[in-house]
């Protein structure tokens, strides 16, 4: 069975965006220190188009060969006129309102997105699947995530987008490891408890 993990950027009270689900302001906290920490741990949640320019496209995938993500985290790249931000990874988009794919490589997931990644956990594989947000999205799969990395930047946002867009449920985590950075951030990484 291959893990779905959650690999957020927050504030420090738990926001992952403004209200409107802007995350911009974290972006400063990608200095030196942190990026050879993206690229060294989690190469493939840069984007394709990130890469390439840094000379970063022949690195291999080293946890995850699958992305699923919310329809406004597409957005962003969209709106960039990117139509496959992870060409390095098949890439599903969760989304009931974009009815057909602008790109070949990205299958768009209408209906029963809970069902879908089940199956997607289920194929054979040493590599996991990269859950990319929104809110919304993974309070619909809080039960199927198995691990939580959680990129912590030394803001608060006050309000915003939560990390869960969901109802009131207690689900209980275990913290496997704490990273801390020079510019504040932290990355702290937790199984599920089952």
């Amino acid at each position: 069975m291959r893990k779905l993990t959650y690999f957020i950027a927050c504030s420090i009270d738990g926001f992952i965006g403004d209200p409107d689900g802007d995350a911009s302001s974290m972006y400063a906290f990608v200095d030196e220190e942190f990026f050879a920490f993206l690229t060294t741990e989690y190469p493939e949640t840069l984007p394709t188009h990130g890469r390439r320019p840094l000379g970063l496209d022949d690195l291999p995938n080293k946890r995850f060969d699958t992305i699923v993500q919310g329809r406004a985290s597409y957005d962003v790249a969209l709106r960039e006129g990117i139509t496959s931000p992870y060409a390095h990874m098949r890439q599903y988009v969760a989304s009931r309102t974009l009815k057909t794919s602008p790109d070949p490589d990205v299958e768009i997931i209408a209906e029963d997105v809970v069902g879908r990644v089940r199956a997607l956990k289920a194929e054979d594989g040493d590599l996991g699947v990269y859950l990319c947000g929104g809110s919304q999205l993974a309070g619909e799969l809080l039960d199927e995530i198995d691990e939580l990395v959680i990129k912590t930047y030394p803001q608060v946002y006050g309000s915003g987008m939560p990390m869960f867009g969901s109802g009131f449920a207690i689900t209980d985590f275990t913290l496997e490891s704490v990273r801390t950075f020079k510019n504040g951030a932290l990355v702290r990484t937790y199984a599920r408890k089952r």
